[in-house]
């Protein structure tokens, strides 16, 4: 039986290449190996394993896709991406990109009960684990009851990979598979199709370009960066914060936080929580809170210490309003910053204001290359 597997194995990659060179490159990457054990299939991040009688089970079409499936969650690095993340909701988050992905290419299948969702297939992998966990122990009790078994033998091989991940093991994950990304897409440059598959390009990014916390950002206005030990705060050392001293006692953020229509209580509630974390990171601060809809409430000034006032809003949505106010309180000399925590969607300025200017996106929100003006950045847990 072992034979037979094998060629099937050797069948389904050859088949990639004629459907598609970068798959097939991608595939070439990875070790195939035998594992009963599992019910369907499985990766560890680098290799394949397959349960034989399940691979033998498949048709030709199936088999590929089942195939692709795998490689492109080890590809596109989505065992150490997860981070600490809960392994149930991540995997199913991934499955709606890597069959969407898949299911773009045409001329291939996915075995019957594939996760689909094409409204949220073109978000990342990070953007749509926040997204369902908004309801996450619905799709946990889907698991539990069988209701999305796509593989589910690939589910638990992707969780077994613990949270304490080692550096350099991920590191060497990283490495490989970079390396295979970019001859893949070498290949399929040079080959008759010209054109890496669709959907692949948004993903590549996701991959190449690290995830950053939105407060990484917003430190480079916050702080300079001394070139001695003269500039350290020592006031931190005793919370285990390091922290480089700020440029001054009056700096101002203006933050900005959407109540539209478009807001949920929950991604208020998530806000206002990152809005807490601006208050205890950066104990220094002034801080200007503003709850605004196509209108502007506020000033509320806040300490770490402050109670939230009621939210206001449930209009429609423009950006206008707060940076209007806030040129009118600014007075030119303070260092300041301006915070939007936003899903992006509403009218904006037709002039850049004077301030420098970070939206902090919602998942599911506006791209982040569609903001005119400022620097974005999406807004996820790792």
């Amino acid at each position: 039986m072992t034979q037979d597997i094998q060629k099937l194995i050797s069948a389904s990659v050859i088949r990639l290449r004629t459907k598609s060179p970068f798959f097939a490159t991608l595939a070439l990457f990875a070790r195939f190996i035998n594992a009963p054990h599992y019910q369907t299939a499985a990766t560890d991040g680098k290799d394949i394993f397959y349960n034989p009688e399940f691979f033998l089970s498949l048709p030709p079409a199936q088999l590929d896709g089942v195939l692709l499936h795998e490689v492109l969650h080890a590809a596109l690095l989505h065992v150490p991406r997860r981070g600490v993340r809960d392994a149930i909701l991540w995997n199913f988050a991934a499955d709606i990109v890597i069959n969407g992905i898949i299911m773009q290419q045409g001329g291939f299948e996915l075995p019957p009960g594939g996760l689909r969702d094409e409204k949220l297939e073109h978000l990342s992998v990070e953007e749509i684990y926040e997204i369902l966990s908004k309801d996450g122990e619905k799709y946990k009790q889907m698991w539990k009851d069988g209701l999305a078994d796509l593989l589910e033998g690939s589910e638990e091989g992707e969780g077994e990979e613990d949270d304490s991940m080692s550096g350099a093991r991920k590191a060497a994950l990283e490495a490989h598979w970079r390396n295979a990304l970019q001859q893949a897409a070498v290949i399929a440059r040079s080959s008759k199709q010209g054109t890496i598959p669709a959907g692949i390009e948004r993903e590549l990014n996701n991959v190449t370009t690290p995830q950053i916390d939105w407060r990484s950002y917003l430190w480079r206005y916050l702080v300079q960066t001394p070139n001695d030990f003269t500039g350290f705060d020592r006031r931190f050392v005793g919370r285990g914060l390091y922290l480089e001293a700020l440029q001054g006692e009056s700096v101002i953020v203006y933050v900005a936080i959407d109540t539209s229509g478009s807001i949920g209580g929950e991604e208020l509630r998530l806000f206002l929580s990152e809005v807490s974390g601006i208050l205890r990171s950066y104990p220094h601060l002034k801080c200007e809170l503003y709850y605004v809809d196509a209108d502007a409430y506020g000033p509320y000034e806040l300490s770490p210490d402050s109670a939230f006032p009621k939210p206001q809003g449930g209009g429609g949505t423009s950006f206008i309003p707060f940076f209007d106010k806030v040129e009118e309180r600014w007075d030119g000399h303070a260092q300041a910053v301006c915070v939007y925590l936003t899903d992006g969607y509403g009218c904006f300025p037709d002039k850049a204001p004077s301030l420098p200017v970070l939206w902090v996106v919602t998942p599911g929100g506006m791209s982040l290359e569609q903001f005119p003006f400022g620097e974005s950045v999406r807004l996820l847990s790792v």
